[in-house]
């Protein structure tokens, strides 16, 4: 019965909604939004006025409630690409922004080059984004215990790398000197 009105419904509205798409959307927005429209008219298919047991349909009250329809999904959809033009924006602001490796901390991200991807995530978590264990887990979806452990052994490896390359431009012995993280 329920996809029976449906059908009905999007026979009689559906050409004068895309019409109407058409003419207020960009061309390559408007099957995004027609379909939209018609998810909602799916799930709202009791509230349409005019529609009845959908052998006879009213356009005069069933047309301009999905116009309205339309409208919102329209107007979500202009919404959620200005964010997204946002985004794009104050992303390529923070890129501009980014220190380059070639700056101070090339020897920094030399040694964080020598782990492993997973590891380099677990640590970059911790030191730049100020995460705890039982956060990095969330993230990366280890344990908080597998995590620890990850991170014990990736600070003591760069602490190493560290240390002998700062250890040999001091003209000490390799093994002794560096810095601990």
């Amino acid at each position: 019965m329920r996809e029976a009105r449906f059908e009905v419904l999007v026979g009689v509205v559906g050409a004068p909604v895309h019409r109407y798409l058409v003419r207020r959307a960009d061309a390559g927005a408007v099957d995004d939004v027609l379909a939209e429209t018609m998810l909602v008219l799916w799930r709202r298919i009791d509230d349409v006025p005019g529609l009845g047991d959908g052998t006879a349909v009213d356009l005069d009250e069933v047309l301009p409630w999905c116009y309205g329809v339309a409208r919102g999904c329209l107007a979500n959809a202009r919404r959620a690409e200005g964010r997204r033009l946002r985004l794009v924006e104050r992303l390529a602001r923070t890129a501009s922004e980014l220190p380059t490796a070639t700056t101070d901390h090339a020897e920094l991200y030399d040694a964080l080059r020598t782990l492993g991807e997973l590891d380099r995530e677990v640590v970059l978590l911790w030191a730049w984004e100020g995460l705890a264990p039982r956060g990095i887990a969330e993230v990366t979806g280890l344990t908080a215990n597998a995590v620890s452990i990850r991170l014990h052994r990736a600070k003591k490896k760069l602490s190493v790398v560290l240390g002998r390359k700062n250890a040999v431009a001091a003209g000490q012995e390799q093994g002794k000197g560096g810095s601990e993280l």
